[in-house]
Formats: C-alpha cells, sequence, structure tokens
C-alpha cells in the first residue's frame, strides 16, 4: 500500500506534459483568490504560511456525501473514524476529539462536556446548510483558543444574498436516496433578497437505514436512526455600512445505536435516543475610518447540547437512562487595524460560559419504577473560558509573516458527592509565527511554528460511569495539556499543475490520560482515572497533487502519514491514523460532471495498549483496504441531478478504530429544484 500510494504521487507529475505549463494560468488564478479565515481575517490561501485546506459546497454535493464528516474525506490529511453510524470524528495531525477545535460560523462548538477520542459531535451539523470548510493544520491555538493542538476545523454555513434588482422569492427542495433503505433524505428551501435584507431558511428530514458494509459484512443491525433539522440566517444593512446577521441552527437525531456496543459487549440496547443542539447568535459588522479600528465584529452566541442516552445488558432486569444538556453562552469582540498597507492587526476579547446539566435513573423493566442516580458529570457544574489575543499580518512585496499571542483564561466549579467542591483557574499563554517566501509568482516556500493547548473540562475531571470499554472515576486536579508544532512547505500553483507538502513535527506534553486502578472493577470493566501522566510526539508528512490533463479532465491525489509516539509508555500514540490517500479523475463541461475516486488506507498494526484492548480494532490491527467510487451529475437552470456507485468492488473495509464497517456496493441519487 505505501508503495502503491507512493508510486501514484510520483506518475502524477511525472505524467505533466510540458507543453501544458505554458497554458495561461486561470486554474492559478483561481486559487489564488480562494479565500480563507484561518488566520480571523481575509486572506488568500496561497499566502497563507501554514497548510490550511478548503472543502466547498459543491464538492460536497458532487461527491454525495451523506453527513458532514463523511465529506471531510476529500480533504488530504483528514481521517475520519466512526464509532457508529451516527458518528464521525476528524483527526488531524494525529488527534481528535477535543483535541482538535470545531467552529460554527466563527462560534466554538467545543465545550466543557466534549470527549476524549472519538466522538458524535461533528454530526450535529446539517451538510445541506454548509457553505465552506476550512481545515488548520497543527494550528489554532493562538487565533480561536482552547483545544485546536491537532487543528482547526471551521464550517461555515450559506449566507443569504443581497439583490439590486427588486425584491426576490424563491424556493427550492431536493430528495435523496440510497440503495436498500440506507438513506431517504428530504430537504425544503426558501430565499428572499431585497436591497437591504436577504434571509434563507430550510428544513431537512432524513432517515437512515441500517448500514450495509462490503461483500462478508452485509446488514450492520442495529445501526439507522433519524434525523431533522432546521436553520434560518437573516442579514441587514443597518444605515450605509453597517452590517447585521441573525442565524439560528436546531438539529435533532433519535434513537442512534452504538452498533458495536449491541455486537461485541453483551448490550441487548445501546442507544443515543437523543442528541440534539442548537446554536443561535448575531453579529454585528461595524466599518469605521479609524486606522486602528477599521472594522469591529460583534457576536453574541447561545448554544444548547442535549443527550440522552438508554442501554440495557442482556437479560438485565433493569435500565440505564441518562441525559446530559450543556448551555453556553459567548461573546466575541473582534477589532481589524490597518496600521499600514502591509501591516493588519486582528486583537481583541472571547468569552464563553457553559453550565453543565446531568442526571440518570435506573428503570426496573418488572413495573417501570426508577431510582435518581448521579448523572455521568456532576450536575451544575460550570465552566467559564475568557481570552485575549492579538494577531498581526505582515505583507510586503514577496513575504507575509504572522505574529500572534493569545491569553487564557478559565473559571471551573465543581460541587460532587465524589469529589467534593472543587474550584480550578487554569491559565495559558501560547504564540506563533509563520513565513512565507514567494519565490516567483508560481512557488512559494512557508514554515510555521506554534504552541497550542487544552485546558481540563468538566468530561476529564468530573466523568464517573463506563466510557467505551472502561468504567472512568472523576480526578480533581488537571492542568492543560500542551503542544508546541513545527512545520515547513512547499506549494507550487499553475494553470496545469498544482503541487503542495509539508513536513511537521509536534511535541506534546502535561497529556491528560486514563490510567487504570490497580485492582479496582465495577460492574465488570477496570476502572480508570485521567492523569496528567504523558508526552507524545507525532510526525508526519502531507502531499497532495492538482493536475489539469485537458481542459475537461483533472487528476487530483494525496497521501498523508502521521507517526505517533507516546514516550511516557514507549509505545505507538493511541489510535494514530494509518497511511492513508485519495486520488480523482474528474471531468466536467457544461454543467455536466462526472468523477471516478479511489480512497485508500494502509494497514494500521502499530497499536498502543489501549488500542489492543479495544474492542473495535480487529486482533493484530485495520487491515487496509481500497474503496473506488464513481459519481457524476448535470445541471441546467435550476434543476440539478446527481447520481454516484458506493464502493464498486463491493470491499469490506473498516477505517482504523471505528466500531462500525464502512458501506458496501450501494446506488445513490439526488434531485433538486431551486437549490
Amino acid at each position: 500500500m505505501r508503495r502503491l500510494l507512493f508510486y501514484i504521487s510520483l506518475s502524477l507529475i511525472a505524467i505533466a506534459p510540458t507543453h501544458l505549463f505554458a497554458q495561461k494560468d486561470t486554474a492559478a488564478q483561481q486559487l489564488q483568490e480562494l479565500v480563507v479565515h484561518a488566520q480571523r481575517t481575509s486572506q488568500q490561501k496561497h499566502r497563507v504560511p501554514f497548510s490550511v485546506e478548503v472543502l466547498q459546497q459543491q464538492t460536497i454535493k458532487e461527491l454525495g456525501a451523506r453527513t458532514t464528516p463523511e465529506a471531510l474525506a476529500a480533504i488530504n490529511g483528514v481521517f475520519v473514524q466512526k464509532t457508529n453510524l451516527g458518528g464521525g470524528a476528524p483527526f488531524l495531525r494525529g488527534l481528535t476529539g477535543n483535541q482538535t477545535l470545531i467552529l460554527v460560523d466563527g462560534v466554538r462548538m467545543n465545550n466543557a462536556i466534549f470527549r476524549y477520542g472519538p466522538n458524535q459531535y461533528l454530526n450535529t451539523i446539517d451538510p445541506y446548510t454548509v457553505q465552506q470548510i476550512e481545515v488548520a493544520k497543527g494550528t489554532g491555538s493562538v487565533q480561536y483558543g482552547s483545544d485546536a493542538m491537532g487543528g482547526v476545523i471551521q464550517v461555515t454555513t450559506a449566507d443569504p444574498q443581497f439583490t439590486h434588482q427588486g425584491k426576490k422569492l424563491n424556493a427550492g427542495v431536493l430528495g435523496r436516496f440510497v440503495s436498500r433503505g440506507m438513506e431517504q433524505t428530504g430537504r425544503g428551501q426558501i430565499n428572499y433578497a431585497s436591497q437591504r435584507l436577504a434571509v434563507r431558511g430550510g428544513i431537512s428530514v432524513r432517515h437512515f437505514g441500517d448500514l450495509y458494509g462490503g461483500d462478508t459484512t452485509g446488514k450492520q443491525r442495529p445501526s439507522g436512526y433519524d434525523e431533522r433539522a432546521f436553520d434560518v440566517k437573516a442579514k441587514m444593512l443597518l444605515g450605509r455600512r453597517a452590517q447585521l446577521t441573525l442565524a439560528h441552527q436546531w438539529l435533532q437525531q433519535q434513537d442512534v445505536p452504538v452498533y458495536h456496543k449491541v455486537r461485541l459487549e453483551n448490550f441487548a440496547r445501546n442507544t443515543t435516543e437523543l442528541q440534539q443542539r442548537s446554536l443561535s447568535y448575531a453579529r454585528l459588522k461595524l466599518p469605521t475610518n479609524s486606522a486602528w479600528a477599521h472594522e469591529v465584529s460583534i457576536t453574541a452566541s447561545l448554544q444548547q447540547g442535549i443527550e440522552e442516552r438508554a442501554s440495557r445488558k442482556n437479560n438485565a432486569t433493569s435500565e440505564r437512562w441518562e441525559r446530559d444538556d450543556i448551555k453556553t453562552a459567548g461573546l466575541t469582540i473582534d477589532f481589524t487595524s490597518v496600521v499600514r498597507p502591509w501591516w493588519r492587526i486582528n486583537s481583541g476579547v472571547e468569552l464563553y460560559r457553559d453550565k453543565v446539566g446531568s442526571g440518570s435513573r435506573d428503570i426496573l423493566l418488572s413495573n417501570g419504577m426508577a431510582t435518581a442516580k448521579r448523572g455521568l458529570y456532576p450536575d451544575g457544574a460550570t465552566y467559564g473560558n475568557y481570552s485575549i489575543f492579538s494577531l498581526h499580518h505582515f505583507n510586503w512585496k514577496r513575504w507575509n509573516a504572522e505574529l500572534g499571542l493569545r491569553y487564557n483564561t478559565f473559571d471551573i466549579g465543581i460541587t460532587d458527592t465524589t469529589l467534593g467542591k472543587v474550584a480550578l483557574h487554569p491559565a495559558s499563554f501560547v504564540y506563533n509565527a509563520g513565513v512565507l517566501y514567494a519565490m516567483d509568482t508560481k512557488q512559494s516556500l512557508f514554515a510555521n511554528f506554534s504552541t497550542g493547548y487544552r485546558a481540563p473540562n468538566v468530561d476529564d475531571m468530573g466523568t464517573l460511569g463506563i466510557v467505551d470499554f472502561r468504567y472512568e472515576v472523576p480526578a480533581a486536579d488537571l492542568k492543560p495539556e500542551r503542544s508546541k508544532h513545527t512545520e515547513i512547505g512547499y506549494r507550487y500553483n499553475s494553470a496545469a499543475l498544482s503541487i503542495e507538502a509539508s513536513a511537521y513535527y509536534m511535541q506534546l506534553h502535561n497529556l491528560i490520560a486514563r490510567v487504570q486502578v490497580p485492582g479496582k472493577v465495577i460492574s465488570g470493566y477496570n476502572v480508570y482515572q485521567k492523569e496528567n501522566v504523558e508526552s507524545a510526539s507525532v510526525k508526519g508528512v502531507e502531499a497532495s497533487v492538482r493536475l489539469k490533463l485537458l481542459n475537461q479532465l483533472s487528476l487530483q491525489a494525496g497521501a498523508a502519514y502521521a507517526h505517533g509516539h507516546n514516550k511516557t509508555r514507549n509505545e505507538p500514540l493511541r489510535r494514530t491514523p494509518p497511511l492513508n490517500g485519495r486520488m480523482a479523475l474528474q471531468y466536467r463541461k457544461e454543467g455536466f460532471h462526472a468523477a471516478f475516486e479511489m480512497l485508500a488506507a494502509d494497514r494500521q498494526d502499530r497499536l498502543a495498549k489501549g488500542d489492543i484492548d479495544d474492542n473495535r480494532i480487529p486482533k493484530g490491527g485495520t487491515p487496509g483496504w481500497q474503496v473506488m467510487n464513481l459519481y457524476s451529475g448535470y445541471r441546467y437552470k435550476s434543476f440539478a441531478v446527481s447520481a454516484g456507485l458506493y464502493n464498486l468492488a463491493n470491499v469490506d473495509y473498516r477505517t482504523h478504530g471505528s466500531g462500525i464497517n464502512g458501506i458496501g456496493r450501494s446506488l445513490w441519487c439526488s434531485v433538486s429544484v431551486g437549490m
């Protein structure tokens, strides 16, 4: 597999005919016009001094991605693990869970009960609302705060658009299905536009049937679930230049089974009965005539997450029901300063405060009597996250440079029968520095150094109960995890060829790890407690190539390799993704598109002890795999139809660390009008 991916990348470069380089640089111009916000300011992607990838709405639609996490499989260097059909956790630079930061329209999704390791949170973003996804790798703590050690995934939802031609009102509908009853989706959308007001709203209703695997797995039951979502966003012009954005997002998933618990751990039932996320925010942008406050952006947000779980072992006389809910209030004030034409500054403050609610009860099956119990987390716990930051952007002739710093402090309050009364006030100071040198109009070199951190949260300190294949008890005194990340890279952009390659090394200190309590067992599970006991490192390389073969035909390929090592235990870092890559041959002409795609991953047999103990990972490691997909579509004015075939060879495969196998050979189709 390593040889296969290596030779694919080499062959893409080797087959590039020299005459292609003489074409007009229209493709290069498009790449240069791609704007990202990974530095809290608009910047052309090719001028950013670190690795950042962009996935746009058009690509998400064409790929036929079922969910937002699955769409990320198209981004080189992002490896997606799925604990169950309703999950999807992206790995960035070998890290995942609460060691990577997720933003929605610039608002933090990570909260006080974000779990360590793979989780389902990214799957609570409706893919039909997504306009663009940016992935900044190995950096982000200075720009956006705690948790961004592996990097930042920033999801931008679609904006309504103003019009200068009177008033416009239109609506659209979409239907999508996957064969063998694996998905039925309906989406309705309405748009209103005038010169000073634009509104976009939509409703999504989705049913996912049990997932069919490849040639030997067949139907994976139970795995299906139902989902509903609602979204609305309005933009208003206030006066001549001020702009107000109001938005609300709501998504609810019901009866999401944890497949591997039922199949492997003697559970008759193990289900997330309710997974719900809501976000409301107001953002005011105020341009001014002051150089030191060229633009002021103020964002106030309210979020709520609810998770209800039900579990029952085979032959048990009672069922456990649990509910966790968290409410988050946020306020961000961002000042953009233009000190000189070559020097811009983003500075500001961010304030977030979480309140956790948690409870459970045991219900006797014989008579329905319920006994209240402590929840997974301490009920009433609070978590304050406050920071001040300053980011400096320099652009001088062929040089681009970035310098930034952030001070972050936390106010954590827990009152619990197990821990007693706990008050912690951890703080962190982080900084970054990056530089990019344009060798000519097509080539550039970049280097970046950044420090990162993750403050301990309520999930770290207050968890009491069964997590994965262990029983976890609370820990009172934890310190922030810290990282140091160094990266060097090279970019080449022309009309015919685009290349990006980078190498990185990340040091991790004070890692919070679950440590087994010797000789202690509860409910048949070994007991663990979290401690700051580990240091580790991750090193790796990533490379991607885009090659224009003909005017309508292009080829893309990318590969990523990460080598994680736990220095404390002298073993591989847990859940490190294997060598993985993607290749796609794409054809486009006058509204028609078609593509052949191959996704591949090498065998992962570098296992930590925790991986060996994890029943989701086959004995000896996860086998390598290659999956081929076909997709095509046609758009005429407001009508569009897309279709595809997943897993042409019906390969039975599993992404490393997942609790469910990937989809087998199946057909999908999507039809939309006015979308």
